[in-house]
């Protein structure tokens, strides 16, 4: 079983939209998130969100065009991603840590497969 499944990449046009969302199973996680990766770049980090009380951090480059929610009851993360540029093609991997472990925005224990995102300009 997958613990963190990701679902909603795809192909879009500059200044369009996509919703990506993580489904979890199997356990219960902690601070939750999402990771990106490039062709010929290092991942990188998008953003994370707490379990309980909703703090949130972001990247400064998808500040103000992304927005990621979680819902606990179902296990879920996503991430609202709204005009996309080019720049923002990659593989979108979420990401997810223990429950004890506190909000970070760099070391995740657990991670999806990844699901690609390309955006033509």
């Amino acid at each position: 079983q997958v613990p963190l499944l990701e679902s909603g990449g795809g192909l879009v046009q500059a200044g369009g939209s996509l919703r990506l969302s993580c489904a979890a199973s199997g356990r219960t996680f902690g601070a939750m998130g999402w990771f990106r990766q490039a062709p010929g770049k290092e991942r990188e980090f998008v953003a994370a969100i707490s379990r309980s009380d909703g703090i949130t951090y972001y990247a400064d480059s998808v500040k103000g065009r992304f927005t990621i929610s979680r819902e606990n009851a179902k296990s879920t993360v996503t991430l609202q991603m709204n005009s996309l540029k080019p720049e923002d093609t990659a593989v979108y991997y979420c990401v997810a840590n223990e429950p004890w472990k506190p909000l970070r925005t760099d070391v995740f224990n657990y991670w999806g497969q990844g699901t690609q995102v390309t955006v033509s300009s």
